[in-house]
């Protein structure tokens, strides 16, 4: 029983990309035939989505944060690559191109916020350190909290307060950020001592994909209704969110250098420059007011647009850093 278990979770994680694809085309199908239910769906958002991010925050290790701070050489390069280099791409790509308001508050949400969870997965199907991404993820996630707010206001200035409102996006920060998070800590701590967290956590590794799909369903599917007529929108941010995948490999193996990183570090370091954390942001995506209903949907195309590129990264990062390299340390 224990073993089919296990072969369907490696199913789905094999298959990951063209289960979340689907779950993309039918969410816009059934918005698009079933408009009158997408109001429903909105009420399922929550409910998954905090599923969602409950088992997101479990695989970060907060019970173990001290560990980022002994790797003060890998812990420099990663926060440097996407506090520092990550926010001076976003302003230059904005600059040249210019988007409608909403659109460029979902490209923002979702650019300047490092991954702090699958990134770990792929970065190891690379042969990259992805124990050092483990270790590091408390620390990112504390940081891009902090950062975000600072970044969002630096891009859009002042009039930011006019768009949030604070109702909302504080409810959503509340719901679906910390309370996910608050009870991903108590899991770990319980984990430590009794087998039941060890089960729990066990559980919700093996949901990862359904809840990313579900979610990724629902999402699209109660938005779609409200941007059918601004598709174009939506499509048009897809060269932005490849160029970034593209550039973002080239200048993660350039601070790899600088930096003298060794293989797998350098690896890691180049996946945590180019993925994001879209799943983090969405909540608070999905509080804006009713005139920014794109912008969630933005936030989840760069998902999309990610998950197909780690495919192309898992083959082409070891191209780019090979084994046989000689260590730059």
């Amino acid at each position: 029983m224990c073993s089919v278990s296990l072969s369907r979770v490696e199913w789905l994680e094999r298959h990951q990309i063209v289960i979340y694809l689907a779950a993309l085309v039918l969410g816009a199908v059934a918005g698009l035939v079933l408009p009158g239910g997408a109001s429903a769906l909105e009420l399922a958002i929550y409910p998954v989505l905090g599923a969602l991010l409950y088992a997101t925050f479990l695989q970060v290790p907060f019970t173990a944060l001290t560990r980022a701070f002994r790797d003060v050489r890998f812990l420099s390069a990663t926060m440097v690559l996407n506090f520092v280099v990550v926010p001076v791409v976003v302003a230059a790509a904005i600059a040249l191109i210019p988007l409608p308001q909403a659109v460029l508050l979902g490209v923002l949400l979702v650019l300047l916020t490092p991954c702090i969870d699958y990134v770990i997965v792929f970065s190891g199907l690379a042969g990259g350190a992805h124990q050092r991404l483990l270790a590091a993820a408390p620390l990112l996630m504390l940081a891009q909290m902090v950062a975000l707010p600072l970044m969002l206001v630096l891009f859009m200035g002042p009039g930011l307060a006019d768009i949030v409102e604070i109702g909302p996006f504080l409810e959503a920060f509340l719901i679906l950020i910390v309370l996910p998070l608050g009870l991903a800590w108590a899991t770990e701590t319980l984990a430590a001592r009794h087998r039941s967290g060890q089960r729990i956590t066990s559980a919700m590794n093996a949901a990862m994909v359904p809840l990313m799909t579900a979610t990724l369903f629902v999402v699209v599917a109660s938005q779609f209704p409200q941007i059918e007529d601004q598709v174009g929108a939506v499509m048009s941010v897809v060269p932005l969110y490849v160029a970034f995948l593209v550039v973002m490999a080239g200048l993660g193996l350039l601070l790899a250098r600088v930096f003298r990183l060794d293989v797998p570090s350098s690896r890691a370091l180049i996946f945590s420059g180019a993925t994001r954390n879209s799943l983090v942001v969405l909540p608070l995506a999905l509080a804006l007011p009713e005139a920014y209903a794109i912008t969630p949907v933005i936030v989840v195309t760069q998902t999309l647009v990610e998950l197909i590129g780690m495919v192309i990264y898992v083959r082409a990062v070891p191209w780019l850093v090979p084994a046989q390299a000689r260590s730059m340390r």
